[in-house]
């Protein structure tokens, strides 16, 4: 059931609305850093449902398919501190009951910023780890701080069923230096041989300051995870970089240079903003912070299968912009061209309509809008062309965007979160295309919005092969086709379904 929120109330200051043109169907989920309270709201500056927690959280909170949030939990007996330190990591279900929990903090680790979930229901936590000076000369680091360094690693939680959780897998920066500084140490190499390894003496350390009271290595601060490539993409603020892992290996062979779907172990698949890294003469094409990669779902979207970033100065005048990249990925590795990764430059940007120098977040959406959260500022959503049609005078640090098909929405709020069953019987018949017969093959839909709908589009010929399909496509496009008879089925939701006939006469 939704709450409505009455602008009186304490956190009126967090749900100023507007819109613009086309509606915003769909949710946004986020938590405050460092408040107890998650939120999923709706278009209409509803609270649809908040779960009130007893921990609070660093920021990172996600939505499970089961309709259960997993949040970053600020554990209160953390022994290190740094930017968005975490130490915790937490399954809630709708009530607000803590489902199972794990504490990963100590005087020698602790998890921070972001997670990630897997497709199997385990999670992933961004996490640093402490390093000895003694460690860090030994690893050729030129001048190591006196009190050690905290490069960044990577677990992943497998819930046990009974309140608790394992480790399952991991992997460390530590074990993928390159030095050329002092041979008689490990990691002795050529650093710009060695793309697919850190070069442990680039970074001052504390990598010019940050998180972590100058010991945070290399300010890691996102991670997302590619179910089809079994691959993660990180972001790293003081690196300018983003770069992909391979998460198909066991935590040995992620400790080694081979093995898994790439044979290179765990060293860097790709990495992408800043060639000079590993001693290439590329274009810099990451001005300074990234936050928050993710890979497009590649489901017909815009930008599907693309890593997309926030790149916090990456505009003109140092403004933040939403970049995506096609990376050359061929068989779960990654070519070069020349010396450095390509492409050269970004295949996409959005300019965003205000600026942060910290965390934010994004995504593209099945209809081709564009979703951005600024940290600071507010969270809005523009259309193909860049028009704003929607805005909430709320920025977290990040925040997430989901969809009326998502199941997670489901779950949570019932079979129809978005009232796609409320369409009338009188408007799904009088559903037409136009113009049918047509000459071009081109075929506009008539008599409802597809845009503002969570609506699949599939055209079958007389044989019953799919010749079409698309989420949200207000025209069909048969030009390809020959002559003949086709049948569009559009499907709102997985609850209702239309299916028309189209005539294709040249």
């Amino acid at each position: 059931m939704k709450h409505s929120l009455l602008l009186s109330c304490a956190f009126s200051f967090m749900f100023a609305w507007s819109s613009f043109g086309q509606s915003f169907d769909g949710y946004a989920l986020y938590n405050l850093q460092n408040q107890n309270t998650t939120y999923l709201i709706d278009k209409d500056q509803n609270i649809a449902h908040s779960w009130s927690c007893a921990v609070a959280c660093n920021y990172a909170v996600l939505l499970k398919p089961n309709g259960n949030i997993v949040r970053g939990g600020k554990y209160s007996g953390n022994q290190l501190t740094g930017a968005a330190i975490g130490g915790m990591v937490q399954e809630i279900d709708p009530s607000g009951t803590v489902v199972w929990e794990y504490i990963y903090s100590n005087a020698n680790h602790c998890s921070h910023h972001d997670i990630t979930l897997l497709d199997n229901g385990n999670v992933i936590l961004t996490a640093w780890e402490v390093k000895t000076a003694a460690e860090c000369t030994q690893a050729g680091v030129q001048s190591p701080n006196s009190n050690g360094q905290w490069p960044t690693h990577f677990i992943e939680l497998e819930p046990d069923g009974i309140g608790g959780a394992s480790i399952i897998w991991e992997w460390h920066m530590f074990d993928h230096f390159v030095q050329d500084y002092d041979s008689s140490k490990d990691n002795y190499g050529v650093v710009s041989a060695h793309p697919e390894l850190m070069d442990v003496n680039l970074l001052s350390v504390g990598g010019g300051g940050g998180g972590g009271g100058g010991y945070d290595w290399f300010h890691v601060n996102g991670v997302d995870y590619n179910a089809v490539l079994d691959q993660l993409v990180f972001s790293s603020r003081f690196l300018s970089e983003v770069i992909v892992i391979d998460h198909s290996t066991t935590s040995a062979e992620a400790a080694s240079h081979s093995g898994g779907n790439s044979g290179m172990g765990g060293d860097f698949l790709y990495r992408w903003g800043k060639p000079s890294n590993y001693g290439s003469a590329g274009a810099q094409t990451i001005a300074a912070a990234a936050h928050d990669p993710r890979w497009i779902t590649d489901d017909g979207r815009p930008n599907g299968g693309m890593i997309q970033f926030f790149n916090n100065k990456g505009g003109s005048g140092n403004s933040s912009v939403i970049d995506a990249i096609s990376a050359p990925e061929s068989g779960f590795i990654y070519t070069m061209t020349g010396n450095s990764y390509g492409p050269s430059n970004y295949d996409w940007r959005h300019e965003c309509l205000a600026s942060s120098t910290g965390q934010s977040s994004h995504n593209r959406m099945s209809n081709g809008n564009t979703f951005v959260n600024v940290s600071n500022e507010y969270m809005y959503e523009v259309d193909a062309n860049d028009n704003l049609i929607w805005q909430y005078n709320a920025g977290p640090t990040k925040a997430f965007r989901y969809e009326c098909g998502d199941a997670g929405v489901i779950a949570l709020l019932g079979v129809d979160p978005c009232n796609l069953l409320s369409l009338s019987e009188e408007t799904l018949g009088g559903i037409q295309f136009y113009p049918n017969p047509s000459k071009t093959g081109v075929f506009t839909i008539d008599g409802v919005n597809v845009l503002d709908q969570d609506v699949l589009i599939t055209v079958v010929d007389i044989y019953g092969n799919v010749v079409f399909e698309m989420n949200n496509a207000q025209d069909i496009d048969l030009s390809a086709m020959t002559s003949g008879v086709y049948f569009a089925t559009l499907n709102f939701g997985g609850k209702r379904t239309v299916t028309k006939k189209l005539s294709l006469v040249r």
